[in-house]
């Protein structure tokens, strides 16, 4: 077994949980955190003004799989968050060592 967390943009959520889904991944964590990286941010406009936010909004996907399924569920996260910029799609795999009751 093994545990996969993935960093996505958020516009990439319900995308990524229908396409787990269908590979036969029903549970997953997810979890919004803000992150301050080396982009300088988004830019957002408040009474007509533009300004840049200097953190970005990201989610973290966390899924624990068996480890036959392990490439598929890399697969179509990358296949589905990946882009060009940096920093868009981030996936991570540790080793489940122990999971009590």
């Amino acid at each position: 077994m093994k545990v996969i967390e993935a960093v996505i943009s958020t516009a990439n959520l319900d995308e990524v949980k229908a396409a787990l889904l269908k590979i036969g991944i029903e549970k997953i964590m997810v979890s919004r955190f803000v992150n301050k990286g080396r982009r300088k941010g988004n830019a957002a406009f408040q009474r007509g003004t533009e300004y840049m936010v200097g953190v970005i909004t990201r989610i973290k996907v966390k899924i624990v799989a068996a480890d036959e399924l392990v490439g598929r569920v890399i697969e179509t996260i990358g296949e589905i968050a990946r882009t060009e910029r940096q920093g868009n799609c981030r996936i991570f795999i540790y080793p489940l060592v122990e999971a009590p009751l």
